[in-house]
């Protein structure tokens, strides 16, 4: 328990509320279909990690990579995308 806190403090956040949005898009995907991380990734043509990066938000990702997610959760790519917030600008 005490290790899981530490590992919690030392998260890194994601890089923006859109990247955020998109990857608790991705992950809830992913588990609608009951796959790991893992399997997920195989069938993405991803690494795992790589796909633990985007559900956390800590990736901005080119338009091929989100097509092959989208891809390998049989999802439009549109509706990951649809109604994201907007990035501010700092």
């Amino acid at each position: 328990m005490w290790l899981a806190t530490v590992q919690d403090a030392h998260a890194k956040p994601a890089l923006n509320e859109t990247t955020r949005v998109f990857g608790e898009r991705v992950r809830e995907r992913r588990q609608a279909l009951g796959l790991s991380q893992e399997a997920a990734a195989v069938r993405c043509g991803i690494h795992w990690t790589q796909l633990g990066k985007v559900e956390r938000g800590q990736r901005s990702l080119r338009l091929e990579m989100i097509v092959r997610i989208a891809d390998g959760l049989a999802i439009n790519a549109g509706t990951l995308f649809s109604d994201l917030p907007l990035p501010t600008s700092e």
